[in-house]
């Protein structure tokens, strides 16, 4: 049972990040709603490129968290207290 709880709760977390990223996104445009996408990005400016001949492998990592996305994850976890 409690490993079925982390899944919800996980899943509730990336739902609250992603929607909470879109409609930081969407307000971007509203003046009176544009402190929803202030944030901060992190990670790598430019992919590391491992070149093996055969293969070439791309990493990359780049995250962006705004308070809108901040607020998604709150909302996320009000919602799984309450479940």
């Amino acid at each position: 049972m409690r490993n079925r709880n982390f899944w919800i709760l996980l899943l509730l977390l990336l739902a609250g990040i992603v929607l909470g990223g879109f409609l930081g996104n969407m307000a971007e445009g509203i003046t009176w709603l544009s402190w929803l996408n202030f944030g901060q990005s992190f990670g790598l400016d430019e992919p590391l490129i491992l070149n093996l001949g055969v293969v070439v492998i791309t990493f990359g990592l780049s995250i962006k968290i705004t308070m809108a996305g901040i607020l998604g994850v709150a909302a996320a976890l009000v919602i799984y207290k309450a479940l």
